[in-house]
């Protein structure tokens, strides 16, 4: 009588990819399954709509319990948004900034793999490219306000005397400051960092994985006019289109983190952060300035790239004939 031997799981090796690896196809590893990305997608897409608002909820009920009048007006009123301080500010920031962690979650839980695989490929984030990537957000801008000031149009204007200066106004500064970079980090952290990977693992397309992340980006931001939509659609193709360039992340979230400071720097001194946050339209003039800004970003920001010779796949290591691997895909 034969005994049959007990089967031995699986084993993998520590590294997530066969063979070097473009950044948006990256969720497929040696596990990889095609259910895995479309269960994520619907998780990250429940997170955004139904955890970040969660958050901002925690934030206001919290807040509205030291503003003087009914409890229950004051957290309706905030939660319409229709006159947004600094508590309602810290609420929508933290929110959004909830979807890193989501990501992070479902990289490591539903794919085995470290979250640092959706900062870049080699996989951390390239401090030094990010500081340039930075610097050239800044000249992006600067380039964006030259230009709107000689258009014939409004588009672009710093109009208004300045805000004045508040206790209510310093704090929604503050918050400004230490939260609008998480922000910005989350939501890239979502659209082009795992929904990208997600959607191009499934396609096994890039430009498929930008276009549609480009697209989810835009929509939501809610209803708009096409000036104003093709706006955030433009910022996410050229922000997709870097990622998968240079391999990482950190020109998207250099270039959102000071478009967000301008806009609610912007507001804050010369205008109402309520109306910011709120717009549904923009001019067609509008669609000049969006052109500028992701021309002269992405030229400065790829001519970099290529400069610093950046690693734009991931780098498997050569693995020895008989070599034993290890059962651990989150190792790498």
């Amino acid at each position: 009588m034969t005994v049959q031997q007990p089967q031995q799981p699986q084993r993998y090796p520590s590294f997530p990819h066969a063979q070097p690896t473009p950044y948006h196809a990256m969720l497929r590893t040696w596990t990889y399954a095609p259910w895995k990305p479309i269960v994520g997608m619907l998780l990250a897409g429940f997170a955004f709509v139904v955890g970040a608002a969660l958050v901002f909820f925690a934030v206001i009920a919290v807040a509205d319990a030291f503003k003087p009048g009914s409890y229950v007006d004051n957290v309706m009123a905030s939660s319409t948004l229709e006159k947004v301080g600094p508590a309602e500010l810290l609420g929508l920031n933290l929110g959004i900034a909830s979807l890193t962690l989501v990501t992070w979650f479902l990289m490591r839980v539903l794919h085995g793999m470290r979250p640092r695989w959706l900062a870049s490929v080699v996989p951390r984030m390239r401090w030094r490219f990010f500081a340039l990537c930075l610097g050239f957000a800044v000249v992006a801008v600067v380039a964006q306000v030259v230009v709107g000031a000689l258009l014939p149009s409004s588009a672009g204007e710093i109009s208004g005397s300045l805000t004045a200066v508040t206790r209510s106004t310093v704090i929604s500064g503050v918050v400004i400051l230490l939260t609008t970079p998480l922000q910005a980090i989350g939501e890239e952290y979502l659209f082009r960092g795992y929904l990208l990977q997600a959607v191009g693992s499934l396609f096994g397309s890039r430009w498929i994985a930008i276009v549609a992340t480009a697209t989810m980006f835009a929509l939501a931001h809610g209803a708009q006019n096409f000036p104003l939509f093709f706006d955030r659609f433009a910022f996410g193709l050229i922000a997709g289109w870097l990622v998968t360039a240079t391999g990482g992340l950190e020109a998207g979230i250099a270039l959102h983190i000071v478009n967000n400071f301008f806009a609610l720097g912007l507001a804050l001194a010369f205008g109402d952060i309520s109306e910011t946050l709120n717009t549904s339209s923009a001019s067609w003039w509008n669609i000049v300035l969006t052109v500028t800004q992701s021309v002269v970003y992405a030229g400065l920001v790829y001519a970099a790239a290529r400069r610093m010779r950046l690693q734009t796949h991931t780098a498997p290591p050569s693995w020895e004939p008989g070599a034993a691997p290890s059962a651990d895909l989150a190792t790498a």
